[in-house]
């Protein structure tokens, strides 16, 4: 998801977005969702939760975070 589109979900749930990473937004997306805020944590590909919606871009993000 571009950072637009996360943007546009954070308003749903009324997340605040101004400043915040994309990182730390998704993060306080899943918290408002009342999920882990886990995004951006898994290693190695890692990752029990299957129907995430930001498990595509969780790895990727965790990857560069890893480097």
């Amino acid at each position: 998801m571009n950072m637009q589109e996360v943007r546009g979900v954070a308003k749903e749930l009324g997340v605040k977005t101004s400043r915040m990473s994309k990182v730390n937004l998704i993060k306080a997306i899943q918290l408002a969702e009342g999920n882990f805020s886990c995004f951006a944590s898994a290693i190695d590909g890692d990752c029990d939760q299957q129907d995430c919606i930001w498990r595509g871009d969780c790895f990727a993000a965790a990857k560069k975070l890893q480097s």
